[in-house]
């Protein structure tokens, strides 16, 4: 739904956290280093589900229509989450004080106000509905949680999906197996091969993140704990059931690759259907091999680039190149496999010229069937520092962005969730 002649206000916080909306600035938004008024087609109510920030020691920048100068306030700065299925297309404006402390594992989206209502700088890309839960009462998600923790007390890997997923963090992949529906996810690996500036569940004593969204798996389920899992979500599901590998609160799963192929193989001697998904940063490619002739459907392959020097600037790779990357998909698709890039979209620079050729040529060659558009969560200046140095040049805009990639890629779809692709 674009707004094509909103032009929103600026929204700012005061000292206090109150919210409100600037009487005579516009709403500006951010793109890698450009600072722009957001265009018509970028502008979409904000969604229901979505959430708004307060930007700690970061000033709010808006722009007075009279004179056509930006000004930055004394009042903070505001950014929305946008809810899932949504892809932000913009960064909010701001000038950063130096005592400022660095933004906690979110995307920020620029938001305004206009009308009434809050518009935020995102398009829609996905029409499913698996992580809404509007009319479904906490209660019965946290009830049946509590019964299957009671059904299955000998399943650790339950008990924590069900315990500290679903309880503790309202993880929306494990609320909707204790649901029964969609997807279901499987954590395995402790450990991890990468050590991604942005990871979720896991941060050096170094870093400059304080808190990560999520805690790691500490303990490694067996193949029948992961199996018996997988079963119950195949009871339960009547169409269309996913299970997948890779979660937020685990490292890598082909670091436990042996222990995937033997709950797979289980899994299908016993008759199990349906879409067995791995999320993975794709570092083992005869590790894949041996996943896909196991029984597995799909892969979805989480890149921040296809250009190395970008990828590594952010992933760290730690005994694997993005070559192996690469290798990865070619051993799937080879094996008739679904593949999809876990695409994690950062306004200005990923919709830059070289990063979309990058991109168009490696789903020209591997032919990649989907892109599922994300957003990267990450401190925006803290990304913009880590690619110093590295040619970008300007933003083409989110909306062209997808032209070009369906233009020179035509089979491509676009998405934000791991599709159902049969068995």
């Amino acid at each position: 739904m674009a707004s094509s002649n909103i032009r929103p206000n600026l929204l700012v916080a005061d000292k206090d956290g109150n919210i409100f909306d600037h009487p005579d600035l516009l709403m500006v938004c951010r793109k890698g280093n450009e600072l722009a008024l957001p265009k018509p087609d970028e502008l979409m109510p904000l969604p229901e589900g979505s959430d708004l920030f307060l930007l700690p020691g970061r000033l709010a920048i808006g722009l007075d229509p009279e004179t056509g100068e930006a000004e930055a306030l004394e009042e903070y700065a505001v950014a929305a989450f946008a809810a899932p299925a949504h892809t932000l297309t913009a960064h909010p404006a701001y000038m950063t004080q130096d005592d400022a402390p660095t933004l906690p594992l979110f995307a920020y989206g620029a938001v305004g106000f206009a009308n009434g209502k809050f518009y935020v700088c995102a398009k829609k890309v996905d029409q499913d509905v698996r992580q809404i839960f509007a009319g479904i009462s906490c209660n019965k998600i946290e009830k049946n949680a509590h019964q299957l923790m009671k059904r299955y007390p000998d399943n650790r890997l339950m008990q924590h999906i069900m315990g500290n997923c679903v309880l503790k963090y309202s993880c929306p992949a494990a609320r909707n197996l204790a649901l029964g529906r969609f997807e279901a996810p499987l954590p395995t690996s402790r450990t991890c091969n990468a050590r991604c500036v942005g990871c979720i569940s896991q941060q050096e004593e170094d870093s400059e993140i304080c808190a990560t969204p999520q805690s790691r798996l500490t303990f490694t389920p067996n193949a029948a704990e992961v199996a018996q899992i997988m079963t119950h979500h195949f009871g339960n599901v009547k169409d269309k059931p996913i299970y997948s590998f890779g979660q937020g609160c685990e490292g890598e799963p082909l670091t436990e690759a042996p222990l995937l192929e033997e709950a797979i193989r289980l899994f299908r001697s016993q008759g199990g259907k349906g879409t067995v998904n791995l999320n993975t940063n794709a570092s083992m490619p005869d590790k894949i091999a041996r996943l896909c002739e196991a029984g597995l459907s799909s892969i979805r392959v989480s890149l921040n680039s296809a250009r190395e020097e970008v990828y590594n600037r952010y992933y760290r790779p730690k005994g694997f190149t993005f070559a192996d990357v690469r290798q990865s998909i070619v051993e799937a698709k080879a094996r008739g496999k679904w593949v999809s890039l876990n695409l994690l979209f950062f306004p200005g620079i990923t919709d830059s010229e070289p990063e979309i050729e990058a991109l168009t040529e490696l789903v020209q060659e591997t032919k990649v069937d989907f892109i599922q558009l994300r957003n990267l969560n990450i401190d925006p200046e803290m990304y913009m520092e880590l690619l110093e140095g590295i040619e970008f040049g300007p933003s083409t805009g989110f909306s062209f962005y997808r032209k070009r990639i369906k233009k020179t890629c035509p089979w491509v779809e676009f998405g934000y969730f791991n599709p159902y692709v049969g068995d």
